[in-house]
Protein backbone atom coordinates (compact mmCIF):
# COMPACT_ATOMS: atom_id res chain seq x y z
CA UNK A 1 0.00 0.00 0.00
CA UNK A 2 1.19 3.86 -0.76
CA UNK A 3 1.45 5.92 2.34
CA UNK A 4 -2.24 7.93 0.95
CA UNK A 5 -5.18 6.40 -0.15
CA UNK A 6 -8.81 8.48 -0.73
CA UNK A 7 -10.72 6.37 0.96
CA UNK A 8 -10.32 3.78 4.63
CA UNK A 9 -13.35 1.63 5.82
CA UNK A 10 -12.46 -0.06 9.12
CA UNK A 11 -14.73 -3.62 9.23
CA UNK A 12 -14.78 -6.58 6.31
CA UNK A 13 -18.07 -7.45 7.47
CA UNK A 14 -21.49 -7.46 5.24
CA UNK A 15 -21.57 -3.74 5.81
CA UNK A 16 -18.17 -2.59 5.50
CA UNK A 17 -18.00 -4.57 2.02
CA UNK A 18 -21.02 -2.99 0.93
CA UNK A 19 -20.14 0.38 1.47
CA UNK A 20 -16.21 -0.40 0.13
CA UNK A 21 -17.97 -1.18 -3.05
CA UNK A 22 -20.10 1.80 -3.22
CA UNK A 23 -17.49 4.16 -2.91
CA UNK A 24 -15.72 2.09 -5.40
CA UNK A 25 -18.04 2.50 -7.77
CA UNK A 26 -17.99 6.32 -7.65
CA UNK A 27 -14.12 5.86 -9.09
CA UNK A 28 -12.63 6.34 -5.51
CA UNK A 29 -8.94 4.30 -4.12
CA UNK A 30 -10.87 2.55 -1.65
CA UNK A 31 -8.29 0.26 1.03
CA UNK A 32 -10.37 -1.77 3.97
CA UNK A 33 -9.00 -2.54 7.00
CA UNK A 34 -9.91 -6.45 8.73
CA UNK A 35 -8.35 -6.95 11.95
CA UNK A 36 -9.21 -10.56 11.57
CA UNK A 37 -7.30 -13.17 9.01
CA UNK A 38 -10.66 -13.54 6.83
CA UNK A 39 -13.84 -11.10 6.01
CA UNK A 40 -16.84 -11.55 7.94
CA UNK A 41 -16.19 -13.39 10.69
CA UNK A 42 -17.70 -11.55 13.50
CA UNK A 43 -21.37 -10.64 13.43
CA UNK A 44 -22.51 -11.00 9.50
CA UNK A 45 -20.98 -14.32 10.13
CA UNK A 46 -23.18 -15.10 13.02
CA UNK A 47 -26.77 -14.68 12.36
CA UNK A 48 -30.01 -16.25 10.90
CA UNK A 49 -29.19 -15.15 7.14
CA UNK A 50 -31.99 -13.81 7.00
CA UNK A 51 -33.55 -11.21 4.51
CA UNK A 52 -36.32 -8.99 6.56
CA UNK A 53 -39.37 -7.58 4.97
CA UNK A 54 -39.42 -4.61 7.12
CA UNK A 55 -41.82 -5.35 9.48
CA UNK A 56 -40.63 -4.89 12.84
CA UNK A 57 -39.59 -1.38 13.28
CA UNK A 58 -40.73 2.04 13.67
CA UNK A 59 -41.91 3.98 10.72
CA UNK A 60 -39.80 7.06 9.61
CA UNK A 61 -36.85 4.64 11.13
CA UNK A 62 -33.22 3.94 9.68
CA UNK A 63 -33.89 0.58 10.19
CA UNK A 64 -37.48 0.37 8.37
CA UNK A 65 -35.93 2.50 5.32
CA UNK A 66 -32.99 1.06 5.12
CA UNK A 67 -34.41 -2.40 5.63
CA UNK A 68 -36.94 -2.26 3.12
CA UNK A 69 -35.13 -0.37 0.27
CA UNK A 70 -32.03 -2.83 1.08
CA UNK A 71 -34.56 -5.92 0.45
CA UNK A 72 -35.81 -4.57 -2.52
CA UNK A 73 -32.28 -3.97 -4.00
CA UNK A 74 -30.86 -6.94 -2.56
CA UNK A 75 -33.15 -9.59 -4.30
CA UNK A 76 -32.02 -8.79 -7.98
CA UNK A 77 -27.98 -8.67 -6.80
CA UNK A 78 -28.21 -11.76 -5.54
CA UNK A 79 -29.93 -12.82 -8.79
CA UNK A 80 -27.18 -11.00 -11.03
CA UNK A 81 -24.37 -12.34 -9.14
CA UNK A 82 -25.20 -15.73 -8.35
CA UNK A 83 -25.33 -15.22 -4.74
CA UNK A 84 -27.47 -18.29 -3.40
CA UNK A 85 -30.86 -17.16 -1.96
CA UNK A 86 -34.89 -18.25 -1.73
CA UNK A 87 -37.61 -16.01 -0.92
CA UNK A 88 -39.40 -19.01 1.26
CA UNK A 89 -41.39 -16.56 3.26
CA UNK A 90 -42.51 -16.04 6.89
CA UNK A 91 -45.44 -16.82 9.23
CA UNK A 92 -45.87 -14.56 12.50
CA UNK A 93 -47.74 -16.16 14.76
CA UNK A 94 -50.21 -16.11 17.76
CA UNK A 95 -49.87 -19.05 20.27
CA UNK A 96 -52.44 -17.50 22.47
CA UNK A 97 -55.60 -15.10 22.04
CA UNK A 98 -53.28 -12.94 23.54
CA UNK A 99 -51.01 -12.21 20.98
CA UNK A 100 -53.40 -11.51 18.34
CA UNK A 101 -53.47 -8.06 19.10
CA UNK A 102 -49.76 -8.19 18.84
CA UNK A 103 -50.29 -9.35 15.21
CA UNK A 104 -52.60 -6.65 14.84
CA UNK A 105 -49.91 -3.86 15.89
CA UNK A 106 -47.06 -6.05 12.92
CA UNK A 107 -50.01 -5.56 10.56
CA UNK A 108 -50.84 -1.50 11.15
CA UNK A 109 -47.23 -0.80 11.37
CA UNK A 110 -45.68 -2.41 8.02
CA UNK A 111 -48.93 -0.72 6.25
CA UNK A 112 -47.54 2.41 8.35
CA UNK A 113 -44.17 1.53 6.76
CA UNK A 114 -44.46 1.90 2.93
CA UNK A 115 -44.68 -2.09 2.20
CA UNK A 116 -46.52 -1.76 -1.67
CA UNK A 117 -49.03 -4.68 -2.40
CA UNK A 118 -46.59 -7.46 -3.29
CA UNK A 119 -44.75 -6.89 0.11
CA UNK A 120 -48.26 -6.77 2.23
CA UNK A 121 -48.70 -8.91 5.21
CA UNK A 122 -51.50 -11.71 4.85
CA UNK A 123 -53.62 -12.42 7.63
CA UNK A 124 -54.54 -15.83 8.49
CA UNK A 125 -56.43 -17.75 10.82
CA UNK A 126 -55.48 -20.66 12.67
CA UNK A 127 -56.88 -23.28 10.60
CA UNK A 128 -55.37 -21.10 6.94
CA UNK A 129 -51.93 -21.14 8.67
CA UNK A 130 -52.01 -24.63 9.79
CA UNK A 131 -53.19 -25.54 5.98
CA UNK A 132 -49.73 -23.73 4.95
CA UNK A 133 -47.76 -25.78 7.64
CA UNK A 134 -49.43 -28.62 8.95
CA UNK A 135 -47.22 -29.14 11.95
CA UNK A 136 -47.81 -25.62 13.17
CA UNK A 137 -49.89 -24.84 16.27
CA UNK A 138 -51.23 -21.54 16.23
CA UNK A 139 -54.45 -19.49 16.63
CA UNK A 140 -53.25 -16.58 14.18
CA UNK A 141 -50.62 -15.51 11.80
CA UNK A 142 -49.45 -13.22 9.51
CA UNK A 143 -47.67 -14.27 6.48
CA UNK A 144 -44.94 -12.50 5.00
CA UNK A 145 -44.27 -13.06 1.35
CA UNK A 146 -41.29 -11.07 0.92
CA UNK A 147 -39.22 -12.83 3.56
CA UNK A 148 -36.24 -14.74 2.32
CA UNK A 149 -32.93 -16.69 3.27
CA UNK A 150 -29.44 -16.15 1.90
CA UNK A 151 -26.23 -17.36 2.26
CA UNK A 152 -24.41 -14.68 3.97
CA UNK A 153 -20.64 -14.93 3.12
CA UNK A 154 -21.52 -15.51 -0.64
CA UNK A 155 -22.98 -12.13 -0.38
CA UNK A 156 -20.02 -10.64 1.34
CA UNK A 157 -18.09 -12.53 -1.25
CA UNK A 158 -19.64 -10.87 -4.44
CA UNK A 159 -19.21 -7.20 -2.56
CA UNK A 160 -15.50 -7.73 -2.31
CA UNK A 161 -15.19 -9.10 -5.98
CA UNK A 162 -17.02 -6.02 -7.17
CA UNK A 163 -14.62 -4.19 -4.63
CA UNK A 164 -11.57 -5.49 -6.35
CA UNK A 165 -12.95 -5.24 -9.50
CA UNK A 166 -12.49 -1.76 -8.93
CA UNK A 167 -9.26 -1.95 -7.97
CA UNK A 168 -10.12 -1.40 -4.12
CA UNK A 169 -8.53 -3.73 -1.59
CA UNK A 170 -8.79 -5.68 1.91
CA UNK A 171 -6.06 -5.50 4.20
CA UNK A 172 -6.48 -8.56 6.40
CA UNK A 173 -4.83 -8.93 10.02
CA UNK A 174 -5.08 -4.62 9.69
CA UNK A 175 -6.02 -3.36 13.06
CA UNK A 176 -6.65 0.31 12.91
CA UNK A 177 -4.92 1.21 16.32
CA UNK A 178 -5.63 5.15 16.26
CA UNK A 179 -6.40 8.61 14.08
CA UNK A 180 -5.88 12.05 14.03
CA UNK A 181 -7.37 15.34 11.74
CA UNK A 182 -4.28 16.37 9.02
CA UNK A 183 -5.39 19.04 6.70
CA UNK A 184 -6.34 16.73 4.14
CA UNK A 185 -8.30 14.16 6.55
CA UNK A 186 -6.72 11.69 8.23
CA UNK A 187 -3.92 10.07 9.61
CA UNK A 188 -4.44 6.62 10.40
CA UNK A 189 -2.04 3.79 12.87
CA UNK A 190 -2.37 0.62 11.87
CA UNK A 191 -1.12 -2.90 13.43
CA UNK A 192 -0.26 -5.46 11.20
CA UNK A 193 1.91 -8.47 12.15
CA UNK A 194 3.19 -6.73 14.73
CA UNK A 195 4.65 -3.88 13.09
CA UNK A 196 2.68 -0.32 13.14
CA UNK A 197 2.70 1.82 9.77
CA UNK A 198 0.67 5.09 9.13
CA UNK A 199 -1.68 5.50 6.45
CA UNK A 200 -3.62 8.83 5.34
CA UNK A 201 -6.79 9.04 3.67
CA UNK A 202 -9.16 11.45 2.90
CA UNK A 203 -12.41 9.63 4.07
CA UNK A 204 -12.65 7.60 6.81
CA UNK A 205 -15.64 5.06 7.54
CA UNK A 206 -15.69 3.03 10.98
CA UNK A 207 -17.73 -0.01 10.18
CA UNK A 208 -16.04 -1.95 12.72
CA UNK A 209 -19.24 -3.67 14.42
CA UNK A 210 -18.52 -4.81 17.94
CA UNK A 211 -15.38 -3.17 17.65
CA UNK A 212 -17.24 0.39 16.51
CA UNK A 213 -17.23 1.75 19.54
CA UNK A 214 -13.23 1.11 20.13
CA UNK A 215 -12.53 3.09 17.09
CA UNK A 216 -14.17 5.66 17.30
CA UNK A 217 -12.41 6.41 21.14
CA UNK A 218 -9.51 5.79 19.35
CA UNK A 219 -9.63 8.80 16.82
CA UNK A 220 -8.14 12.14 18.54
CA UNK A 221 -10.73 14.80 18.67
CA UNK A 222 -13.81 13.01 18.78
CA UNK A 223 -16.17 13.86 21.04
CA UNK A 224 -16.71 11.09 24.08
CA UNK A 225 -20.63 11.87 24.07
CA UNK A 226 -20.97 11.37 20.47
CA UNK A 227 -19.92 7.41 20.47
CA UNK A 228 -22.67 5.69 22.20
CA UNK A 229 -22.75 3.09 24.80
CA UNK A 230 -22.15 -0.50 23.52
CA UNK A 231 -24.51 -3.47 25.08
CA UNK A 232 -23.31 -6.83 23.57
CA UNK A 233 -25.89 -9.00 24.10
CA UNK A 234 -25.05 -13.50 22.53
CA UNK A 235 -27.77 -15.00 20.51
CA UNK A 236 -27.44 -18.51 20.79
CA UNK A 237 -28.90 -21.19 18.24
CA UNK A 238 -29.41 -24.80 17.85
CA UNK A 239 -30.39 -27.50 15.34
CA UNK A 240 -32.01 -30.37 14.63
CA UNK A 241 -31.44 -33.63 12.15
CA UNK A 242 -33.77 -34.73 9.95
CA UNK A 243 -36.29 -33.95 7.59
CA UNK A 244 -37.96 -30.28 7.92
CA UNK A 245 -41.01 -30.08 9.51
CA UNK A 246 -41.55 -26.37 8.20
CA UNK A 247 -41.41 -25.05 4.32
CA UNK A 248 -41.47 -21.14 5.39
CA UNK A 249 -39.86 -19.35 8.29
CA UNK A 250 -41.77 -19.63 11.54
CA UNK A 251 -41.45 -16.60 14.11
CA UNK A 252 -43.42 -16.02 17.03
CA UNK A 253 -44.38 -12.47 18.02
CA UNK A 254 -41.74 -10.67 19.04
CA UNK A 255 -40.06 -9.92 22.34
CA UNK A 256 -38.36 -7.21 23.91
CA UNK A 257 -35.16 -6.45 22.46
CA UNK A 258 -35.54 -9.46 19.77
CA UNK A 259 -38.16 -11.32 17.61
CA UNK A 260 -38.02 -14.35 20.04
CA UNK A 261 -36.64 -17.69 19.80
CA UNK A 262 -37.43 -18.70 15.64
CA UNK A 263 -37.21 -21.10 12.85
CA UNK A 264 -35.21 -20.62 10.08
CA UNK A 265 -34.12 -22.77 7.51
CA UNK A 266 -30.59 -23.01 5.54
CA UNK A 267 -29.92 -22.87 2.32
CA UNK A 268 -29.75 -27.31 2.00
CA UNK A 269 -33.33 -26.97 4.18
CA UNK A 270 -31.86 -27.95 7.77
CA UNK A 271 -34.18 -26.28 10.35
CA UNK A 272 -32.23 -23.85 13.00
CA UNK A 273 -33.60 -22.16 16.28
CA UNK A 274 -32.61 -18.89 17.71
CA UNK A 275 -31.48 -16.76 18.85
CA UNK A 276 -32.73 -16.32 22.46
CA UNK A 277 -31.28 -13.14 23.96
CA UNK A 278 -28.18 -13.54 26.54
CA UNK A 279 -26.30 -9.94 28.09
CA UNK A 280 -22.38 -10.59 27.70
CA UNK A 281 -19.58 -8.71 28.88
CA UNK A 282 -16.92 -10.40 26.59
CA UNK A 283 -16.93 -12.19 23.48
CA UNK A 284 -17.57 -15.60 23.89
CA UNK A 285 -19.13 -17.86 21.51
CA UNK A 286 -19.66 -20.50 23.42
CA UNK A 287 -23.36 -22.53 23.07
CA UNK A 288 -24.21 -23.84 26.46
CA UNK A 289 -26.38 -27.14 25.56
CA UNK A 290 -27.96 -26.73 29.08
CA UNK A 291 -29.80 -23.23 26.77
CA UNK A 292 -31.39 -26.25 25.25
CA UNK A 293 -34.30 -25.69 28.10
CA UNK A 294 -35.44 -22.82 27.51
CA UNK A 295 -35.90 -23.92 23.72
CA UNK A 296 -38.33 -26.30 23.97
CA UNK A 297 -40.55 -24.66 26.36
CA UNK A 298 -39.81 -21.70 23.73
CA UNK A 299 -40.22 -23.77 20.23
CA UNK A 300 -43.42 -26.02 21.83
CA UNK A 301 -45.28 -22.91 21.97
CA UNK A 302 -45.82 -23.09 17.95
CA UNK A 303 -44.38 -26.63 17.50
CA UNK A 304 -45.56 -29.34 20.35
CA UNK A 305 -43.84 -32.40 18.57
CA UNK A 306 -40.40 -31.32 19.21
CA UNK A 307 -39.35 -34.71 20.31
CA UNK A 308 -36.87 -34.57 23.42
CA UNK A 309 -33.66 -34.41 22.65
CA UNK A 310 -33.93 -33.53 19.47
CA UNK A 311 -31.85 -29.94 19.70
CA UNK A 312 -28.02 -29.70 19.23
CA UNK A 313 -26.07 -26.60 19.51
CA UNK A 314 -25.01 -24.77 16.40
CA UNK A 315 -23.28 -21.44 16.63
CA UNK A 316 -23.34 -18.26 18.88
CA UNK A 317 -23.05 -14.74 18.00
CA UNK A 318 -23.25 -11.28 19.67
CA UNK A 319 -25.37 -8.03 18.33
CA UNK A 320 -23.70 -5.27 19.31
CA UNK A 321 -26.74 -3.03 20.86
CA UNK A 322 -27.19 0.36 21.54
CA UNK A 323 -30.36 -0.30 24.04
CA UNK A 324 -29.66 -1.23 27.51
CA UNK A 325 -32.19 -3.98 29.67
CA UNK A 326 -34.31 -1.36 30.42
CA UNK A 327 -34.11 0.80 27.28
CA UNK A 328 -36.79 0.94 24.64
CA UNK A 329 -36.04 1.20 20.51
CA UNK A 330 -32.62 2.09 19.67
CA UNK A 331 -32.50 2.91 15.74
CA UNK A 332 -29.47 2.63 13.89
CA UNK A 333 -26.40 5.38 14.10
CA UNK A 334 -25.12 6.02 11.34
CA UNK A 335 -22.89 10.25 12.15
CA UNK A 336 -20.75 12.49 9.57
CA UNK A 337 -18.84 15.34 10.27
CA UNK A 338 -22.43 17.10 10.96
CA UNK A 339 -23.03 15.26 13.73
CA UNK A 340 -19.63 14.82 15.58
CA UNK A 341 -17.61 18.10 14.08
CA UNK A 342 -14.87 15.97 12.10
CA UNK A 343 -15.25 16.23 8.28
CA UNK A 344 -14.52 12.87 6.29
CA UNK A 345 -15.33 10.86 9.08
CA UNK A 346 -18.72 8.13 9.11
CA UNK A 347 -18.87 6.25 12.06
CA UNK A 348 -22.01 3.32 12.50
CA UNK A 349 -22.82 2.12 15.39
CA UNK A 350 -25.47 -0.46 16.88
CA UNK A 351 -25.49 -1.86 13.13
CA UNK A 352 -27.23 -5.30 14.19
CA UNK A 353 -30.42 -6.65 12.81
CA UNK A 354 -31.74 -5.76 9.98
CA UNK A 355 -28.29 -5.06 8.85
CA UNK A 356 -27.32 -7.74 6.48
CA UNK A 357 -30.54 -7.03 4.28
CA UNK A 358 -30.14 -3.55 4.56
CA UNK A 359 -26.38 -3.25 3.57
CA UNK A 360 -26.88 -2.50 0.16
CA UNK A 361 -29.50 0.66 1.33
CA UNK A 362 -26.51 1.49 4.03
CA UNK A 363 -23.83 1.82 1.71
CA UNK A 364 -26.08 4.02 -0.43
CA UNK A 365 -26.53 5.89 2.34
CA UNK A 366 -22.54 6.62 3.34
CA UNK A 367 -21.41 7.07 -0.40
CA UNK A 368 -24.13 9.57 -0.40
CA UNK A 369 -22.69 11.32 2.71
CA UNK A 370 -19.44 11.01 1.28
CA UNK A 371 -20.02 12.62 -2.42
CA UNK A 372 -21.84 15.74 -0.26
Amino acid sequence: MSDKVECIVVGAGVVGLAIARALALQGREVVVLEAEGAIGTGVSARNSEVIHAGIYYPAGSLKTGLCVAGRRLLYPYCSSHGVAHKQVGKLIVASDEDEIAVLEQLRAAAEANGLDREDRLQWLDGAAARKLEPSLKCVAALLSPATGIIDAHGLMLAYRGDLEDRGGVVALHARLVGAERTTGGFRTRIVSEGAETELDCTILINSAGLGAQAVAASIAGLPAPAIPTLYTVKGNYFTIGGRPAFTRLIYPVPVKHGLGVHVTLDLAGQMRFGPDTEAVDRLDYTVDPRRADVFYEAIRRYWPALPDGALTPAYAGIRPKLQGPNDGFRDFVIQDGAHHGLPGLVNLYGIESPGLTASFAIADMVAGMVAR
